[in-house]
């Protein structure tokens, strides 16, 4: 669901990229107001405060009116409480390794299997009825988690594999008239931006060292999202010194839990 992994190479990572345009421009759709607040609450949904230009939250959430709405959907691996649905329905789409399903622990999430054409059309049918369904609930944009699951599929997956859905997702969103948005993923670089996502949202950039990788490509139209127990306020503070003043960042706990809950944490600069 989160990021949760080290910075990979940018210039290892960029050889052999493989990506498609999408079937319609980027210029037609809405994208986010650029440096605008967020309010990241895809652990639970809430009123957000009115400074609030931004609110992305769960597809099984309904959007915040009045707001610009990012429809937060797992494209590359399972929630853990779907599991089951995809076992059920489309075991043959789930990823294994010797007959064991591979799951990211971090987030006891099964990975999807990108690693054929015919299983990535398949897969593309499946969240493109969701992309669809955050449009009738009056979304103005998606982001598709997890793009980056190749990394943590034990070799099975590639890059290509991932970003040839990725692909058909961008064209899929842009069909229904909604931005999308690069979800972490630095090491695509400008290939992000050109295979046609609009935006981007970083997990722990400053952290990480990789707002740049996102900054170069999308300029203002970056979302950075740091987190309570990596670095805490020092790091969120030293973010907004570094860049705060040309993209947006908030600071929230891990789990994203909705305020009034046990470890809720928001600020944003």
């Amino acid at each position: 669901m989160l990021r949760c992994v080290a910075q990979v190479s940018l210039a290892a990572a960029l050889v052999g990229a493989v990506f498609t345009l999408p079937s319609v421009a980027a210029a037609a759709v809405a994208l986010p107001p650029a440096n605008g607040q967020l309010d990241y609450q895809i652990g639970g949904a809430y009123v957000p405060d009115p400074a609030v230009r931004i609110v992305d939250r769960d597809r099984t959430v309904a959007p915040v009116p009045g707001k610009y709405n990012v429809c937060y959907l797992n494209a590359f691996q399972t929630q853990p409480d779907a599991a089951r649905w995809w076992k059920a329905h489309h075991k043959t789409l789930l990823l294994r390794r010797r007959g064991a399903y591979v799951v990211d622990s971090a987030w006891n999430e099964i990975l999807l299997d990108t690693s054929r054409p015919r299983k990535r059309a398949a897969l593309a049918s499946i969240i493109g009825n969701w992309i669809d369904a955050c449009r009738r609930a009056g979304y103005q944009a998606i982001e598709p988690d997890n793009l980056d699951s190749w990394t943590r599929s034990r070799r099975l997956l590639t890059r290509s594999q991932d970003t040839a859905l990725a692909s058909q997702l961008i064209a899929r969103a842009h069909r229904a008239g909604l931005a999308i948005a690069q979800k972490n993923t630095p090491e695509l670089g400008s290939a992000g931006k050109a295979m046609g996502f609009d935006f981007a949202i970083a997990e722990e950039c400053f952290v990480y060292d990789e707002c740049g990788a996102y900054t170069q490509a999308y300029g203002h139209q970056v979302f950075e999202v740091e987190y309570a127990d990596n670095g805490g306020r020092r790091n969120y503070a030293a973010a907004c010194r570094a860049h705060g003043a040309a993209i947006s960042i908030v600071y929230r706990d891990r789990q994203v839990v909705a305020r009034g809950r046990s470890g809720y944490a928001y600020a944003a600069c």
